[in-house]
């Protein structure tokens, strides 16, 4: 199966991308850059692992995205949840810090993106890295919602594109397990919310890599 991989440098992508690598065929990688504060690591990142795998990369401009969205990840008067704001483990105030960092149908125009190419480069599917951790939080990280997508799909593209997710329905210590069953080098992962020098070890997606990371 030819496959365009969605990446964007965290745990998730990043497991996808390797696991595509070595049971299928990598026709090309997309990071998107919609202006936000970790672009700079994502992308960095985002080639130390395409380079390191030897795929074909492609960075995609959306900074057009502040135009509609005032998401605490691109707008820099509005703070990203950090510390007591976040408790991965309160589902509740899970949904509520989310509210800050929800950007409008962000995985659609990604994956519609990610689509056309696939079709235009006769690729079969477009693989996103997805969660069943934050599938909780975030509807467009579940099986319906790729669901949804793969019926969309047959309309708008003629070669009928699969949303292929091969982390969908795992929690994120199961996909570090995955992980490094695929050998992946998670030095090469960013999955911090705000770009500084290095992870700042409080928001919401830096606690759940931790935690994932942490688990036996």
């Amino acid at each position: 199966m030819k496959c365009v991989v969605l990446l964007s440098s965290g745990l998730d992508s990043t497991v996808n991308l390797y696991k595509v690598f070595q049971d299928h065929k990598v026709e090309l990688v997309i990071t998107f850059d919609y202006g936000q504060k970790s672009a700079a690591q994502e992308i960095k990142h985002s080639k130390k692992t395409t380079q390191h795998l030897g795929v074909k990369h492609k960075i995609i401009d959306l900074t057009w995205f502040k135009d509609f969205t005032s998401t605490s990840l691109i707008n820099p008067s509005h703070n990203v949840p950090v510390d007591e704001a976040v408790s991965i483990n309160d589902l509740e105030a899970s949904k509520e810090s989310s509210k800050s960092v929800w950007v409008p149908n962000r995985n659609g125009i990604f994956l519609n993106i990610a689509a056309g190419f696939a079709e235009g480069l006769g690729a079969e599917a477009v693989v996103p890295g997805f969660n069943l951790e934050e599938a909780a939080t975030f509807d467009d990280n579940s099986k319906a919602y790729i669901d949804s997508l793969e019926a969309s799909f047959r309309y708008s593209t003629r070669n009928n594109t699969k949303v292929v997710c091969f982390t969908d329905q795992l929690y994120k210590n199961e996909i570090v397990k995955l992980g490094k069953s695929l050998n992946v080098k998670f030095n090469y992962i960013w999955s911090c919310y705000l770009g500084g020098e290095s992870p700042c070890g409080q928001c919401e997606s830096c606690k759940r890599y931790k935690r994932a990371i942490d688990s036996k």
